[in-house]
């Protein structure tokens, strides 16, 4: 692992975690959690098989992931983030609100999971109706499928569907997560091909956070 070599604590963490790829791994297995090798290849659209198992080996070394053997029926190695690793979290919450400045247009050849469409609400809005009775949302993204549940004050998610979703929006990225996220105004995404069925009121729910905000995970 090179290092800049500087007494400077943003160069000793650009040391451990600014070779390419190593964020987006401590991504997948925040959002993942304990993953087999092959959920993170999976996860990581592009990374080459040796890379990944360089960034792997890496991160161990300096204590950020560790390996466990699963019990059956996985009966595999799977990889989790430390205590170290899982306190990345926050600096992840901050670069992906900072990158959101950059989303305003899909580029081609861009890939899109479920995980990344399940994490942005939880990590970027909050209930503004922390008394309001629970609620489900259905977003279909560009055919990746996540819920979010308002309930308690709280804004949850999770990859997947529901059955009876109190509102429902489906197409592109774009669209689905610029209305979720307070980019983008309904009118907005409807223009960019978003579809939207059931309870619209409920998006007023949904309050972006500053950057404080999204830093603390409140």
């Amino acid at each position: 692992m090179r290092s800049y070599g500087q007494y400077c604590s943003i160069s000793r963490a650009l040391d451990l975690i600014g070779d390419r790829w190593t964020l987006l791994l401590v991504r997948e297995l925040l959002l993942r959690g304990p993953s087999r090798y092959t959920d993170l290849k999976n996860g990581l659209p592009g990374v080459a098989a040796n890379l990944l198992a360089d960034r792997l080996k890496e991160l161990e070394q300096v204590g950020l992931i560790r390996r466990e053997d699963a019990p059956p029926p996985i009966a595999t190695q799977v990889y989790e983030l430390t205590e170290d690793g899982a306190a990345l979290e926050p600096v992840l919450r901050a670069l992906g609100l900072w990158g959101m400045r950059y989303m305003g247009e899909e580029k081609s050849g861009d890939s899109f999971q479920a995980t990344w469409l399940s994490y942005a609400p939880a990590w970027f809005t909050t209930d503004a109706d922390p008394t309001g009775p629970p609620a489900a949302i259905q977003l279909t993204a560009d055919g990746e499928h996540a819920v979010i549940e308002l309930a308690d004050g709280l804004v949850r998610t999770r990859v997947g569907s529901t059955d009876r979703p109190d509102l429902t929006l489906t197409g592109p990225a774009r669209a689905v997560l610029g209305l979720v996220l307070g980019k983008i105004d309904l009118k907005t995404a409807k223009v960019l091909g978003l579809q939207a069925q059931g309870r619209r009121e409920l998006l007023h729910r949904l309050r972006p956070l500053d950057g404080v905000d999204a830093v603390a995970g409140t």
